[in-house]
């Protein structure tokens, strides 16, 4: 970053420059009644003194991320039927070529890592249903093989085998060096990665989580990682569930007489208050993308690769995997969605119909038609009138 001093003495200037180097349930099973159409340790930098040749880091570096929505391969409650029947290993195999290329791949981890632990007593009522998912310890090793290196805890699931199983799922993403934040006791997180300083923080409308209905102490979370990191990624599980909440409603949302949150108020304030890049997920339905002050917001990345627990019929089936390209300072220059589908026989497949990608251009175009991006039918994405800001 550069900085320029002027001190004017008696009519004469002079020039000092410093350099600093930064670096749930509508999709569940059982099937839905619904099925519409799918064609359509942050190191601390301080500013060194003025020598010749610092090496500074180039203002035109490329930041790439892998986004994706809920990932979470199976749960042994009640019972290990509802694992795959590889133990997850090739849960990933058609992806890993996208999620393994990007320097920050996120997505959020529905349920918890857990080799032992009873429910949460408040959930007892899903005691003769799939719907806790508590998956196998060693399941961890195979999000970081796939290639994730940053993932939420901010969602319902999170507390499914209560506090036991947040501190299980805290201790295998530690060991395995797993960046993530979501919880109460885990608002945020810095990290670098090549040089380049990331700030995270992820919020939802559940207990256990950071709040995604006080965008009070959202806007504060979010303004203290800006003044930390070169690049400020948030994550909101929020909104309905199910195929009659693929639209952005502009509104605080109602589930099950739970409040879900403004998605848009939320994820504008955050933006307002430093943000970069806003992936949402909840829905388990794709949503719109939108550019706002040159920063991408995607609305709901919907489920990705969920197993049995969650349903893959109709539009629950689609699974985008979004492939985004930041400069430094956080501006949106382009993009792309590629276009997954989920079937329960066979798991996460590619989808040459690009039906994902599709899908979420048909609803940016009618939830956002001054969106400011441009979404084609293989998936690419660009900001309208771009002057790309390198």
């Amino acid at each position: 970053m550069e900085g320029s001093f002027y001190l004017m003495k008696h009519h004469s200037i002079c020039l000092f420059i410093a350099f600093a180097c930064f670096t749930a349930t509508a999709c569940f099973d059982p099937y839905l009644k619904k099925n519409p159409s799918t064609t359509t340790k942050v190191t601390q930098h301080h500013a060194p003194s003025v020598k010749k040749n610092i090496a500074v880091q180039p203002a035109d570096t490329m930041v790439n991320i892998a986004a994706v929505g809920d990932i979470m391969l199976g749960s042994t409650y009640p019972d290990s039927s509802q694992l795959p029947a590889d133990s997850g290993k090739y849960s990933f195999k058609y992806a890993d070529k996208y999620l393994q290329a990007a320097d920050v791949t996120f997505g959020n981890l529905e349920g918890v890592l857990l080799d032992k632990g009873e429910p949460e007593q408040q959930k007892l009522h899903f005691k003769s249903k799939a719907y806790l998912f508590k998956m196998p310890e060693f399941y961890g090793d195979i999000f970081k093989k796939a290639g994730f290196n940053l993932l939420s805890m901010a969602n319902n699931h999170s507390n499914d085998f209560a506090l036991e199983g947040q501190k299980s799922t805290v201790k295998v993403l530690d060991s395995l060096g797993i960046n993530y934040a979501g919880l109460k006791t885990h608002q945020s997180k810095l990290f670098t990665i090549k040089g380049v300083r990331y700030g995270f923080c992820a919020f939802s409308p559940n207990s256990q989580t950071v709040s995604l209905l006080n965008l009070k102490v959202v806007k504060s979370i979010v303004t203290n990682l800006k003044a930390k990191s070169d690049i400020v990624i948030v994550s909101f599980h929020g909104g309905g569930e199910g195929v009659d909440f693929e639209h952005v409603p502009l509104k605080e949302e109602l589930y099950k007489g739970e409040r879900r949150g403004n998605v848009n108020a939320f994820a504008h304030a955050a933006v307002d208050a430093g943000a970069d890049i806003i992936l949402g997920n909840g829905p388990h339905v794709s949503r719109a993308v939108e550019l706002y002050k040159n920063r991408l917001i995607a609305y709901s990345l919907g489920n990705f690769c969920t197993y049995k627990s969650v349903s893959v019929l109709g539009v629950c089936g689609l699974a985008p995997l979004l492939k985004v390209k930041l400069n430094k300072r956080g501006e949106f220059i382009n993009g792309q969605i590629v276009s997954f589908i989920q079937t329960h026989d066979k798991g996460l497949l590619p989808d040459t119909l690009n039906r994902a990608a599709n899908r979420i251009k048909m609803l940016t175009e009618t939830d956002f038609p001054a969106s400011g991006l441009m979404i084609t039918a293989s998936g690419d994405i660009s900001p309208v009138n771009a002057k790309l800001r390198l």
